[in-house]
């Protein structure tokens, strides 16, 4: 019989197993809860300070408060800049999960076209500071921010903010003088203070807007608020308040800034007004204008290009960086510079034949008049607009004389305070041109400066100031365009303003305005016309800047030449004579010669300063300048 084999349990073994396994068990849960306890320990103790904070700012938040842009007024108080409440879209990518489904959500919410989406997209991925707001659209309408508000949890990071927008009432004719406020971009972002920024959209890109941003903008405040997980707002806990830009008083009068603009009438040009004894501008007009409203909310691609592309350069400023000849304008001017350096007296007089000849040389120098004027002064020169006379004085003085004297009244200089962009044009002389063409200066080449022609540019502000100085006998008084920040005036007297002028005799002032009276009162005067019913004494000198040279044989036609082939017409002009209260400097291009069409308005900007016309006829000087268009008086 087999034996059988039987396993028997063993009770000890069993028992030494539990409680090996129960050891490893309880040294394991001993472990972990060690390792649990010294985590908590970690993060409550050790690192309390930190997450405290952290959860403090997922509950507590502080949020710029942007400063409100000081306004804008003109020298009686009329209102030229405001701020308007409107409602912007902004968006804290930090607060995003999915930024690229966030914004599409946001294109298909708003209905945005292609083009206004990739703009959309572009703004929300510009250069921002950590957790703060990038401004993603403004000026929301209702319907919009309806859509919005109904999507709104949707949306964590994304808030409609409500803020004050820049607005200009009289966009168009203000445009240059004001410039206008846009979006901050990424290169501007670099070089702004972060604290007094925060949470500002918007800052001044040309004009005073520019010049005085540190003052208009003001300071940013803070306030802290309570979250909730969401990032909502639910209540206030503390505020700094911003404090405002200060508001900007300017020289400029509104109504004759209107009527400047109108008086150019859509045509390219520019009218520049000066009061002589302060300095200030009283009007800066450049035609034709733009809306510079849509600059500050920005504008889009077809508006731009639309403007760019614009064949009157509707964006360029004409009246600070528009580069003219003088032409006849200077002669007031090279006669007092020949009258300082001994070259003639008030009484030389010339023989014209109708041209002049350096020595030993053939060609002939016109007068605009071929047969000439015969036996003249310096007073007739300048009333009727003598070339010959003129260049017989250029050759006598020389280029380097023309140059110092000339500058001395601002020509080739940046003239102004704070007239942001200004050009500094060119003022000749031979050091300039051995730089620029490395060549010497020849005697045509004076000559031709002496009628303002020839490589001499200036700016339409450049001659105002100019003529200012000369109204005011040779005494420099910066010009200006703001009049007071807040509660405090401007000074009259800025820094670097150039040294006054000074003749050996102070009567060869008054022998030169005797004969830029006789410009328009004279019976030989170029602008006599301009001159019929005047109720005070002003003096004035035109001018017609070519645009093109003529052959030496040649005759100017202006009914044969394309309109942009034709003269630029200048006129400037001070008044009254003996006590001046203004001056002014108009340029209209292409519009034949000053002695006609620049010279009206000329005498209607000082017509409504000093007369104080109420509603100037503008429609009847526009029908007088239609006749006089083409009629040549002289130069």
């Amino acid at each position: 019989m087999r034996k059988s084999r039987h396993t028997l349990k063993s009770p000890e073994q069993e028992l030494r197993i539990f409680r090996a396994r129960a050891l490893l068990a309880a040294v394991l849960v001993v472990g972990l809860t060690g390792l649990l306890m010294g985590r908590l320990a970690y993060l409550q103790v050790v690192k309390h300070e930190v997450f405290i904070t952290r959860s403090e700012k997922n509950r507590v938040r502080v949020e710029p408060l942007p400063p409100t842009r000081g306004l804008i007024y003109d020298r009686n108080g009329v209102l030229l800049a405001e701020n308007r409440p409107t409602y912007n879209l902004t968006l804290v990518r930090e607060r995003v999960e999915d930024l690229d489904a966030t914004l599409d959500r946001l294109v298909e919410i708003l209905a945005l076209s292609p083009e206004e989406a990739e703009a959309f997209r572009v703004r929300s991925r510009q250069r921002q500071r950590p957790f703060q707001p990038a401004l993603l659209m403004s000026d929301l309408d209702e319907r919009q921010i309806a859509r919005l508000a109904v999507n709104r949890h949707l949306l964590p990071g994304v808030e409609v903010e409500a803020q004050l927008l820049r607005y200009y009432p009289d966009a168009e004719m203000m445009a240059h003088a004001l410039g206008y406020v846009g979006r901050i971009n990424a290169e501007e972002l670099e070089r702004l203070d972060p604290g007094r920024y925060a949470g500002t959209h918007f800052i001044g890109k040309t004009g005073v807007e520019r010049f005085y941003e540190s003052e208009l903008h003001g300071e940013a405040g803070l306030r802290k608020v309570e979250t909730n997980a969401r990032g909502r707002v639910l209540r206030e806990l503390g505020r700094t308040d911003p404090v405002p830009g200060k508001d900007l008083t300017l020289t400029l009068d509104k109504e004759l800034q209107r009527l400047a603009f109108e008086l150019l009438d859509g045509r390219r040009g520019a009218i520049v007004a000066i009061e002589p004894a302060s300095g200030e501008i009283l009007a800066l007009v450049s035609a034709p204008g733009f809306d510079s409203n849509q600059f500050v909310t920005g504008i889009d691609v077809a508006s731009y290009r639309g403007l760019q592309e614009d064949l009157d350069l509707p964006l360029y400023n004409r009246a600070i960086r528009g580069h003219y000849p003088p032409g006849s304008t200077i002669k007031p001017f090279l006669a007092l510079a020949g009258l300082k350096e001994g070259v003639i007296t008030p009484d030389t007089t010339i023989y014209d034949p109708g041209y002049y000849q350096l020595p030993n040389d053939s060609r002939r120098y016109r007068n605009w008049l071929r047969w000439g004027h015969g036996r003249v002064d310096m007073e007739r020169s300048i009333a009727v607009s003598n070339n010959t006379y003129y260049y017989t004085l250029a050759h006598d003085l020389g280029i380097d004389r023309i140059h110092a004297n000339m500058t001395d009244f601002g020509f080739g200089t940046r003239v102004a305070h704070d007239v942001f962009g200004e050009s500094d044009a060119l003022m000749p002389s031979r050091d300039w041109k051995r730089g620029r063409f490395n060549q010497p200066w020849y005697p045509g080449e004076t000559l031709s400066v002496g009628i303002g022609q020839g490589y001499w540019q200036i700016t339409p502000l450049q001659l105002a100031t100019a003529t200012a100085v000369l109204a005011n006998r040779g005494d420099w008084v910066k010009p200006r365009l703001a009049k007071g920040l807040g509660d405090d005036p401007v000074p009259t007297a800025l820094p670097e303003t150039p040294e006054d002028i000074t003749l050996a005799n102070e009567g060869w002032w008054d022998r030169v305005f005797s004969g830029m009276e006789k410009v328009i009162s004279g019976h030989e005067g170029t602008a006599r016309r301009t001159g019929v019913g005047l109720e005070y004494r002003m003096g004035g000198k035109s001018g017609t800047a070519q645009v093109f040279s003529l052959g030496q044989d040649e005759k100017y036609n202006a009914e044969e030449l394309a309109e942009r082939l034709r003269d630029h017409a200048l006129f400037m002009a001070f008044a009254p004579i003996e006590a001046p209260q203004i001056a002014v400097a108009v340029i209209v291009e292409n519009a034949g010669g000053g002695s006609t069409h620049a010279a009206h308005l000329a005498r209607a900007m000082t017509d409504a300063w000093l007369l104080d016309e109420e509603e100037p006829d503008v429609e009847s000087l526009r029908e007088e300048l239609e006749e006089d268009d083409g009629r040549v008086a002289g130069n």
